[in-house]
């Protein structure tokens, strides 16, 4: 009874589409729709009234577009939202060949369900090729992008497998079908920690689809709201569809704005020189930061640095690095430091740091 509801619900709305615009919707796009009626139904076959929500296993998709900062700053507000419309309408093209569903848009970011309304035995395997023909089709975009002189766009891709409360939430004025849970804010923060180009994929999801993918090697990293760490792998190629993604950056990790004291030490002949050059970190990441200083380093000149995490409570003390880069601004100067001699503590305490800023 409920797949003859939905076939002759899908018959009737294709044949309006049809008689309204004069052009059939795509087998993605029926599929989508079947998928809509599908979670509108009841069990009893009529249309849901309720707000009956049960707990189900999905797969959830965050995708995130990042450079409408300098397009929206460079480009009238007309361009700016052609091309938001033009992102999303190629990867709303793309999640629908695969059978997901929209769950919502928020601003330039998707939320993508596999496993709800519908369930399938493969909604983990269709969400990760769904992930990287969403990156193999944001490169297209971007070679439009160039030809129109446009900013590149970028997106960041997180995907985690877990169970959530699915249903209908809201109240008799307005409701809509969502999903919740903490398997939702996980796939948020790996989204949040996600490179640009780059799909990071949760143990969970990558332990049922371990024979279909190449990954990376686990890393550990700190999400806000858990003490301990979690294990993510990078998304490399999906070889049996012969796929791979497009990695569009290649930075080793984030880099997060931090305003934080600092102090340097020059190096002469590899022994330390009593005096301290003061300045303050503008941004740090796992191998380096930016500081501001007060005088000027020599460039490719070695330092010692001190400074304070105020996140983790650690203090970092006897770390070297290298003046890559030095440039004036006003009355200051700004150095590009890369981290030449750091422990494994430290280390561990500065990548800490860096991923609790970007969570926050």
């Amino acid at each position: 009874m409920h797949k003859e509801f939905h076939h002759d619900a899908v018959r009737r709305l294709q044949s309006l589409i049809e008689r309204e615009t004069g052009t059939t919707l795509s087998d993605a796009a029926q599929a989508e729709m079947a998928s809509i009626l599908h979670g509108m139904q009841s069990p009893d076959g009529g249309v849901s009234e309720g707000l009956d929500v049960v707990p189900r296993e999905v797969t959830i998709l965050l995708a995130d577009l990042r450079g409408f900062t300098a397009l929206s700053g460079s480009q009238p507000a007309a361009v700016v939202i052609a091309a938001l419309n033009r992102c999303l309408a190629r990867l709303s093209e793309v999640v629908f060949k695969y059978q997901g569903s929209i769950d919502k848009f928020m601003g330039d970011s998707i939320m993508v369900l596999f496993g709800a309304p519908v369930a399938r035995d493969d909604d983990v395997d269709r969400a990760l090729l769904c992930a990287v023909e969403m990156q193999i089709a944001m490169r297209e975009l971007n070679l439009a992008h160039l030809r129109e002189r446009l900013p590149e766009v970028f997106l960041g891709i997180g995907v985690n497998t877990g169970t959530v409360m699915a249903g209908r939430f809201g109240s008799d004025v307005y409701s809509e079908y969502t999903v919740i849970g903490e398997a939702v804010n996980l796939a948020s923060r790996i989204e949040a920690l996600s490179l640009r180009g780059q799909v990071l994929i949760s143990d969970s999801t990558y332990q049922r689809c371990w024979g279909l993918v190449s990954a990376s090697a686990p890393m550990q990293v700190y999400v806000k709201g858990r003490t301990q760490p979690v294990s993510l792998r990078e998304l490399i190629a999906i070889p049996s569809h012969k796929l791979k993604v497009p990695r569009q950056e290649f930075r080793r990790s984030h880099r997060v704005d931090a305003r934080l004291p600092c102090l340097c030490q020059r190096m002469q002949d590899k022994i330390v020189v009593p005096h301290i050059v003061h300045g303050a970190i503008r941004d740090i990441g796992y191998h380096g930061l930016l500081v501001e200083l007060i005088e000027p380093l020599e460039p490719h000149s070695e330092v010692k640095l001190e400074f304070e995490l105020p996140l983790v409570d650690y203090r970092v003390a006897d770390v070297y690095a290298r003046v890559i880069t030095l440039k004036p601004e006003g009355d200051e100067w700004v150095a590009g430091l890369e981290f030449t001699s750091i422990s494994a503590e430290c280390h561990a305490k500065v990548q800490m740091f860096v991923q609790l800023l970007v969570a926050h």
